[in-house]
């Protein structure tokens, strides 16, 4: 994937008509919904100030549903809300990524054990299909079409562990790292390595064998931490643009 797509998030939106209320959630929470895609999916750059009035006029939404958005997305540590100055988007930190990962490990592994002690067939199909052909059909893909076959399969599992908060603190964790995957790893992106490594998942649960799940969960969430440190590392060792 070029450089280019990544600036292309910088365009400024077009205004939007005012958004009403529907079955599938408030205002306010469509509303953070909104605002959280387009931090994670860098189209709110990290270090990027926001402006309230902005939000609003963008979004078609009042003042009080945006500033609840941002309070939620302050406690998620994607946002600062500075007073007097305006809302920044957090900077990237390696750090933070780090212990995300971390944090990761521990609950998508107890999901994977979890999902393989309540599976249905069914639902272990959906599961085989999803770590087999999503991310372009283990094609070169862009980086839009790899996150969204991988936020699709690891939904998928966490639903089938049956546990609706353990489930809702993982997708909070793994969008989270999303925004490190427009930032750095799509450099690193291996299609067919993420392929092999959701077949081992998906089939380990299909199994009913919840430890060997969870290892597979484990290393490919390590195998990401890998690759992580080493574009990082490739970054700092690389020359500086000519002047």
């Amino acid at each position: 994937m070029a450089k280019s797509k990544l600036t292309t998030r910088k365009e400024t939106p077009p205004k939007t008509k005012r958004m009403p209320a529907s079955k599938g959630g408030s205002l306010a929470e469509q509303v953070y919904e909104q605002l959280k895609e387009k931090i994670i999916t860098l189209h709110f750059l990290p270090g990027q100030y926001l402006n309230e009035g902005a939000l609003c006029a963008m979004l078609g939404a009042g003042r009080t549903p945006v500033h609840q958005a941002l309070q939620r997305l302050e406690l998620e540590r994607l946002v600062e809300i500075m007073p007097r100055k305006g809302v920044i988007v957090q900077p990237d930190s390696i750090a933070e990524i780090l212990k995300i990962l971390d944090s990761r490990v521990t609950v998508e592994a107890e999901l994977a054990r979890n999902a393989a002690q309540q599976r249905t067939a069914e639902d272990t199909e959906v599961l085989k299909m999803l770590a087999r052909r999503g991310y372009g059909n283990g094609q070169p893909a862009d980086v839009d079409t790899f996150i969204t076959g991988d936020r699709a399969f690891h939904e998928q599992f966490a639903k089938m562990a049956g546990n609706v908060v353990l489930s809702e603190f993982a997708r909070s964790l793994h969008e989270r790292s999303i925004r490190y995957w427009y930032l750095h790893l799509w450099q690193t992106m291996d299609t067919r390595a993420t392929i092999r490594q959701h077949s081992a998942i998906a089939d380990m649960i299909a199994k009913g064998d919840g430890e060997a799940a969870a290892k597979a969960v484990r290393d490919h969430i390590e195998s990401l931490r890998e690759r992580l440190i080493k574009a990082q590392s490739a970054t700092r060792r690389a020359p500086p643009p000519p002047r």
